[in-house]
């Protein structure tokens, strides 16, 4: 008994494994649109689908860096200037797409674009610190969605959005993770609104990865801009060189960050080719290893491995 069963497990193993590697065919007369390209996961998706041989239209945010994406690339990628903020902006954009790609609709719709935000502890924030990754990764992201979700339905595509491991897990204060978490929402409820067409929606969580949005410098500096408009009473509440000590803190956690960015291509690719693509992809080693099995575990567990990463307030009943 025990020996069939153990085959059954094996079968079903090698089927289920065998059914994620079947690709589509074709590729070269598909069309997709990515938003972010300018650096990072979708600058490097950009150059990857086009050697690949899709039509990719690249969506890029400042004028230099869509002059330098065309400059690596073939005849095939075009890039459109794009401010996901601006419903003026999507609108005119999803129009210039819809001429682009005719009758054939558009096979995958990647939002990449994101921002970092502030993060710091919320009692150091007003609303306006939250406003902008909101704005960007949650409002954007809808509204781009919304305007090509039609041409996706032509083509019976994907769609791909990428959230964080900030939407499985609140690592700090300010407006990111409540973003994700909004995205991964989103992510679901459209997912599942597109089944009947034929869409496939899928989410990417990637983990900690040096790239631009990540970089600590520019973290910092927002950081410490924000402390010199505190109070002296959340100042004493915190202390001196709070920021300086959870910066030493982080030094700790260099070993979790990713410098691999193709791992996220990957997750992007499989998602756009695949016959069978996953709705939840795990990017990085951390993602999978740490922050999403944390995710599933008891708030009592995660506050606990969480809160070991930030600095005890110098003065906490200073209030």
């Amino acid at each position: 008994m025990f020996f069939w069963l153990l085959a059954l497990l094996i079968l079903c193993g090698f089927l289920w494994n065998y059914k994620r590697q079947l690709k589509i065919t074709d590729i070269t007369d598909k069309y997709i649109f990515i938003t972010g390209c300018d650096t990072g996961f979708g600058n490097l998706a950009a150059r990857t689908f086009d050697k690949k041989g899709f039509h990719v239209i690249a969506a890029c945010l400042t004028e230099s860096e869509s002059t330098a994406l065309k400059a690596e690339t073939s005849e095939r990628l075009h890039t459109v200037l794009l401010d996901v903020t601006d419903p003026e902006n999507v609108k005119r954009t999803a129009q210039w797409v819809k001429n682009q790609v005719g009758e054939k609709g558009l096979w995958g719709l990647i939002n990449n674009a994101g921002v970092l935000g502030v993060l710091a502890p919320t009692d150091w924030l007003t609303v306006e610190d939250y406003r902008e990754p909101i704005e960007v990764n949650l409002f954007g992201l809808i509204n781009v969605t919304l305007n090509l979700l039609p041409l996706v339905k032509k083509a019976r595509g994907r769609i791909i959005n990428v959230s964080s491991i900030g939407g499985r897990l609140a690592f700090s204060g300010g407006g990111y993770t409540p973003s994700k978490y909004a995205v991964e929402g989103f992510n679901d409820s459209l997912r599942r609104d597109m089944k009947a067409f034929g869409v496939r929606v899928s989410c990417i969580e990637p983990g900690l990865f040096k790239t631009e949005l990540s970089d600590p410098i520019k973290a910092t500096e927002k950081k410490l801009a924000i402390w010199k408009h505190l109070s002296p009473d959340i100042k004493q509440q915190y202390g001196e060189g709070y920021i300086e000590k959870s910066l030493d803190k982080l030094k700790g956690t260099t070993s979790f960050v990713n410098v691999d960015l193709s791992l996220v291509v990957e997750c992007m690719d499989h998602a756009l080719t695949s016959v069978f693509p996953k709705t939840h992809y795990a990017a990085g080693r951390d993602a999978k290893t740490f922050w999403i099995p944390l995710s599933h575990m008891p708030a009592v567990l995660q506050d606990f491995l969480l809160l070991k990463q930030k600095v005890e307030l110098a003065n906490p009943k200073a209030v």
